[in-house]
């Protein structure tokens, strides 16, 4: 596997106050943002997490809120090829946020599709669900157990939902898997959820080597009942490495709500995926590789004490 010096990624905040009447309708939005991302030069767009609840412009009335998710996961199917023309005809790669998915095994997961060039479909399921995800009365949803790697443009790659990121032990399991970029999409309604997502991912960033993208939505999407306002931003973390900046920083947009219509697409260039990688393999300045702690013992002094007493 040959890895490129550097990519260039679209980070693509959705301003969700917007309404639709369809799946398709949506789509041709989609369809606008790939190819202004193509058109920049862009090898990728990374969308945010729950886009879909867009698509409750046109839920049915009288819908409950313990309904929306088998809703939208009823649409979800119509979406899929939809994004997989655009992957193919603009050439780039398209990482579609999370829709709401009928899973095979039963219940409804929050999954992330990753669409490439040459027609092939990824998924990852969110593994670590919010309460209101997982409240009977809310969203109901089921969480995922697999944690898919996936080699995309000579790049091991691999995607994590919002709270995913926050997740050290799953950063356990990804720092055996060499991986040279993480994407991340979001949904953070205040500024204290964005604050523990993004800084998360950056810390993601320097324990695995290697690049983070993460994007999440604005805006409140009309028809919903959940989310009266949704803050985030684009960014692209790195290690915090000399011959890198320092501070792990490549690409970081200000914190908006979309209050005021805004609906950035960022482009990310450059991203030096090559130099990381030759870092991850031995040129560090102290990375110590994929360290799990599995020989550490932790010596309770408190309990000790309480078992002699």
């Amino acid at each position: 596997m040959t890895t490129p010096a550097t990519v260039n990624i679209a980070l693509w905040a959705t301003n969700m106050g917007f309404e639709v009447d369809s799946v398709a309708q949506w789509t041709e939005r989609l369809a606008v943002r790939c190819r202004e991302a193509a058109e920049q030069g862009a090898d990728l767009i990374l969308m945010p997490e729950h886009f879909a609840e867009t698509w409750l412009s046109f839920k049915p009335h009288g819908l409950m809120p313990a309904q929306e998710m088998a809703f939208l996961a009823s649409q979800s199917p119509a979406a899929v090829e939809p994004i997989g023309a655009l992957s193919r005809e603009y050439g780039i790669a398209i990482v579609a946020g999370s829709i709401p998915w009928q899973h095979e095994d039963g219940g409804i997961t929050n999954r992330a599709w990753t669409f490439l060039p040459d027609g092939t479909r990824l998924w990852h399921d969110k593994l670590a669900l919010t309460p209101g995800e997982q409240d009977p009365e809310n969203w109901c949803l089921t969480p995922g157990k697999d944690l898919r790697v996936f080699e995309w443009n000579g790049l091991r790659c691999a995607v994590l939902i919002c709270l995913d990121v926050e997740m050290p032990a799953l950063s356990v399991l990804l720092a055996r898997k060499d991986i040279d970029l993480l994407l991340v999409p979001s949904m953070t309604h205040q500024a204290s959820g964005y604050s523990r997502v993004f800084g998360c991912a950056k810390a993601r960033a320097v324990e695995l080597m290697c690049a983070v993208a993460v994007v999440g939505c604005i805006g409140s999407a009309p028809g919903s009942t959940q989310n009266p306002r949704n803050n985030a931003a684009c960014a692209v973390y790195l290690p915090c490495e000399p011959q890198l900046g320092f501070y792990g920083v490549h690409t970081q947009t200000e914190l908006t709500d979309g209050t005021k219509g805004e609906d950035p697409l960022v482009i990310a260039r450059d991203v030096p995926v090559g130099t990381i990688r030759a870092m991850r393999h031995g040129s560090a300045e102290v990375w110590p590789g994929g360290w799990d702690a599995r020989h550490v013992s932790i010596i309770d002094e408190t309990r000790a004490k309480e078992a002699a007493e």
